[in-house]
């Protein structure tokens, strides 16, 4: 039996997502419940991933199946694809399962030639709007099936218009439009040299060819990559009636979502065109009229359309976006889906359509991706600061940034690659600049409304984006745009504030973020289920007050080594490492001890009664001393200008001590517990201020829970030696103190043979912390900073590897050397705690596989534990599923 690649819409269902794609799927559930639908048929990502296959084109098969799928068409339409006295006019646009702003743009009107746009005028006693549907196809066919740029057209119009003295498109007529058309088709010929497709059934077959190869174009495939979308899903292609907005005034267009997309209220939200065709709204060429307006120019249509509002919203039970037509006092639906939406939206859909009964609360916290909370904890204009507004356009998409302008989505991209800060500005953006919103740090555009495509993409991404901010008069040939007499060139510094429309010139002051009482109340809810504790990476009093505020429940991983990195500090440290003898680094050690006190006793209030994990000191001694080569210019000046000064003196010292401590490959070299075998004494230190501290507090009644981590233990007897020296320690200041101090010793675990021989080592380990950034680099054996910058890009272009294993675990290969090390340790432990301090312990997917190995915690940056709360909860409700 042939295998079936094309569907009715009448014989789709929402849950055939993956065959039809997102868009199939919900035009055949909308054409199920019996909503106004225009007839058509969507051709599957099967034949998708088929087409390229049978070497990039449509099988004879695919062929027959378009053909019946269109007889079927026209019996339901009664017209014909290329009928003169009838014609049928189709639109094709892609639709994958997942969207993805990066694919093919539409094609409306297909099916218009010479011939048949002369039976449309008599149909419809039109003649203006049959001429402009068929420039507008020419236009659009050209520019997205045949590779000619859209610029050619558009210098064109803007040369006609001009000629004759109008300011927009309706006020063209339909002869000026037969004009346009010719010069339209000469365009064409130029550009492919072969006339424009008159044969209706060939340009339908170009435009499901470009649909296809749609999907490995440069922007779908940085898109992809960016969120993490499959290659091999492909996409679908749909094929429907075309219903005409731009047939007078009792016709329109519009793109409306049922909630608003960038805070999240519950009301009507979008745009609309009267006498439009639906480009008109998203492509940022007429500022359309609010959705609200729509009531007094077409109440009976409103009506009806905030009917089938509610309706679609509580049968798919999420917001959803909306695109709709009004032919003749008609409303007919062209599309619906799942809205994309700010996290600060996101949050409150989930939280309210729980409170209105729409969805339960497991539901809602699935509804919430945890990458985009990122969005709200990111710095904000301080409102009480002065703000020197330059201009207002649509708050597009919230969230505040600071830049360099430019105007130029390839700069952007570079210079945001750089390190530098740019806040991109356009007249409007298409998908071809996807690659620059990316890099930039907002977006402006001075034409187009909330729906554009500038608003969507930066919406998704949780980039601040302004649009239609039409004060903006911007000369891109000059480099340049002014508001009034006002001119910012490029490179100058502006802000933008896109929950208001603000354009600023300068820097203006930022204020860190607050969570609103609905993202407590989610956060609330995903505590309520999660199994993982969550715990952060803090090294000064600073961070962990801020982890305690976003709900950390302990410090999973303190760092020493920073705090001897403190510019106050240094001097101590080196004379530490330069000491020629035990006395003389005793000096040195005496005088941090007290400096470290003082850190431990500031987290640990800042941690009343939660558990800090401290790890003594990782990084090997030649990190604290100059570097190498700086020391050899200093010492070759000084040897010129200054031979005998006491300053060359020590210069030169330090440079013995440098090339002693110098390692072939420092990462694999004497740090961790090895600098802990070699000087113990160091590893005594901290060990006594961290009881000291913990004394100290107590003696307060502050209640303190201090646990000691040894790093790098390889094996048994590192872990056995150092657990004495601590103990030893402890002892001690307990002695000395007279207070007794309840702690626990264990190790981080981030060596291959640590994990492989952790029933050895946990008999000396009261914990096990996985250290996945080195445990990574251990496993694959690679440099973390020679891999990113030189060929882990390569590797991930190339599918060598799925991710960069450095921010997304490698569960195969690391991830089984953290069950291994799990199941080991319990082996000798049955109640060993377990959790991870790497990057890994604020990433969703990680997270979902440490809660799978059985560990107790996640440990992750302070900005990074909303997210790691919410994901943990989705990772018990997951699995439990």
């Amino acid at each position: 039996m042939s295998k079936k690649y094309v569907y009715l819409f009448q014989e789709g269902r929402s849950n055939m997502r993956d065959l039809l794609g997102g868009k199939g799927a919900n035009l055949a559930e909308m054409t199920h419940i019996g909503l106004p639908v225009p007839p058509g048929f969507t051709i599957s990502t099967e034949a998708c991933n088929a087409y390229y296959e049978y070497g990039k084109q449509l099988t004879e098969e695919m062929r027959d199946q378009v053909m019946t799928a269109l007889r079927q068409l026209e019996e339901t339409t009664g017209k014909q694809l290329g009928n003169v006295e009838n014609p049928l006019l189709v639109s094709v646009r892609s639709g994958a399962a997942i969207s993805m702003p990066g694919m093919m743009d539409t094609v409306l009107n297909l099916g218009l030639n010479d011939e048949t746009v002369v039976g449309l005028a008599r149909l419809t006693q039109n003649p203006r709007f049959a001429y402009d549907s068929y420039r507008r196809f020419i236009q659009m066919f050209s520019d997205v099936v045949l590779g000619v740029d859209m610029y050619h057209f558009e210098h064109l119009l803007e040369g006609v218009r001009e000629a004759k003295g109008y300011s927009a498109d309706p006020e063209m007529t339909a002869e000026d439009w037969q004009e346009v058309i010719v010069e339209y088709k000469k365009i064409v010929e130029k550009q492919i040299r072969k006339p424009f497709p008159q044969n209706p059934m060939e340009q339908l077959f170009l435009a499901i060819n470009a649909v296809f190869e749609s999907w490995n174009n440069q922007r779908a495939i940085v898109y992809r990559k960016l969120n993490k979308i499959p290659d091999h899903i492909g996409t679908a292609v749909n094929v429907q009636s075309m219903v005409f907005g731009n047939m007078g005034n009792d016709s329109g267009t519009g793109v409306a979502f049922t909630r608003n997309p960038s805070t999240g209220e519950a009301v009507l939200y979008g745009e609309f065109l009267i006498n439009a065709q639906g480009e008109d709204v998203v492509a940022g060429i007429r500022t359309p009229e609010p959705i609200a307006q729509l009531e007094q120019e077409m109440p009976a249509v409103f009506q009806q359309f905030k009917e089938v509002c509610t309706r679609l919203e509580q049968h798919y039970k999420d917001m959803q976006d909306i695109e709709f037509t009004v032919e003749h006092g008609k409303l007919y639906f062209l599309q619906t889906r799942n809205g994309k939406r700010t996290a600060q939206a996101a949050i409150r859909v989930a939280v309210e359509m729980v409170e209105e009964g729409i969805i339960d609360k497991e539901t809602a916290l699935l509804r919430v991706d945890p990458d985009q909370l990122n969005q709200l904890l990111h710095r904000r204009i301080d409102e009480s600061a002065e703000k020197n507004v330059m201009a207002k356009g649509l708050p597009a998409s919230p969230g505040a940034a600071t830049g360099k302008v430019v105007f130029d989505a390839d700069e952007a991209e570079e210079l945001g690659n750089a390190g530098e800060k740019v806040i991109l500005v356009r007249p409007e953006t298409t998908p071809d600049d996807i690659h620059g919103i990316v890099a930039a740090q907002g977006v402006v555009t001075s034409r187009g409304g909330m729906t554009s495509h500038a608003a969507v993409v930066a919406r998704g991404m949780g980039k601040a984006c302004i649009c239609g901010c039409e004060a903006i008069q911007i000369d891109l040939k000059a480099q340049r745009f002014h508001v009034g007499s006002l001119e910012i060139h490029h490179g100058d510094i502006i802000s933008i504030d896109g929950s208001t429309g603000e354009v600023m010139k300068g820097a203006a002051k930022m204020v860190d973020p607050e969570l609103s009482p609905q993202f407590q109340q989610l956060l609330g809810w995903a505590d309520e289920v999660r199994q993982l504790k969550v715990f952060t990476n803090a090294d000064t009093p600073h961070d962990a007050l801020k982890a305690r505020e976003f709900g950390a429940e302990g410090v999973g991983l303190c760092r020493t080594e920073h705090m001897f990195m403190d510019p106050a500090r240094l001097p101590i440290v080196q004379e530490m490492i330069l000491a020629e003898d035990d006395e003389a680094r005793k000096v040195a050690l005496d005088q941090l001890l007290p400096m470290q006190q003082d850190d431990f006793e500031g987290i640990f209030r800042a941690m009343e009664g939660l558990p800090v994990t401290v790890r003594l000191l990782d990084p090997p001694l030649h990190e604290f001393l100059p570097d190498f080569e700086d020391l050899l210019v200093e010492i070759t000046k000084l040897q010129i200008t200054a031979p005998q000064s006491e300053e060359l003196k020590e210069l030169e010292q330090m440079m013995r001590k440098v090339r002693q401590l110098k390692e072939m490959n420092p990462m694999l070299g004497n740090r961790g517990c090895r600098l802990g075998l070699l000087h113990p004494d160091i590893y005594e230190m901290q060990a006594k201020a961290i009881f000291y501290a913990a004394a100290t507090l107590i003696k307060e009644g502050t209640a303190v829970y201090p646990e000691i981590m040894i790093p790098l233990v390889g094996h048994v007897h590192e872990l056995q030696i150092l657990r004495e020296v601590v103990e030893k320690a402890g002892a001690m200041v307990m002695e000395e103190t007279g207070v007794t101090i309840s702690y626990a010793i264990g190790t981080m675990i981030e060596l291959p043979r640590a994990a492989l021989t952790a029933d050895q080592i946990a008999t000396q380990a009261d914990f096990f912390s996985f250290g996945t950034n080195d445990l990574t680099q251990t496993t694959f054996g690679f440099s973390r900073d020679d891999a990113e910058g030189k060929f882990l890009q390569t590797y991930i272009e190339h599918k060598v590897l799925p991710e960069n294993p450095f921010a997304v675990l490698d569960q195969e290969g690391v991830g089984k050397l953290v069950e291994t090390g799990v199941r080991l340790g319990r082996q000798t432990k049955p109640n060993l705690k377990a959790g991870i301090c790497g990057e890994h312990g604020g990433e969703k997917s990680s997270i979902d596989f440490c809660y799978r190995a059985g560990l107790n915690y996640v440990s992750c940056s302070p900005y990074r534990v909303p997210l790691a709360r919410l994901a943990a909860a989705q990772a018990t409700i997951r699995n439990a599923k």
